[in-house]
């Protein structure tokens, strides 16, 4: 099996991702009704989407996700990522590790696969026109 050729575009691609987690968090934030101020959302970003994004990005030279950007490569990025950056963010807001954890590791773990999947589609989409 060869190797994938080292892509140009892995800016573009990480941009796309952390716009994903943000987003994410936006549409918690609404969902919960908790999106009345841009404070409000900057506190839900910080909240929500920065813990992802600190072990997303730390973890991503690692696995090579933006130098090599193959669904193999995002889909290990994601599935180690959402997880640690969801136990950070109970760490850090000192929340239990409950059910709730477990409700939203699962609905985290859902939602940003979602976007980051429609993302990575249309990109590829683009990039190959």
């Amino acid at each position: 099996m060869a190797t994938p050729r080292k892509q140009p575009w892995g800016r573009a691609l990480a941009r796309g991702d952390a716009a994903c987690i943000v987003l994410f968090s936006l549409i918690g934030q609404s969902f919960h009704g908790s999106l009345h101020s841009l404070g409000a959302a900057f506190t839900g970003i910080v909240h929500n989407a920065v813990p992802i994004l600190a072990v997303w990005f730390l973890l991503a030279p690692f696995v090579r996700t933006y130098a090599y950007p193959t669904w193999r490569n995002l889909l290990t990025t994601w599935i180690l990522a959402v997880p640690a950056g969801v136990w950070l963010r109970y760490m850090v807001l000192g929340k239990p590790f409950d059910q709730g954890f477990l409700a939203f590791l699962l609905v985290t773990l859902g939602v940003t696969l979602a976007l980051l999947l429609a993302w990575r589609a249309l990109a590829r989409w683009l990039w190959r026109r």
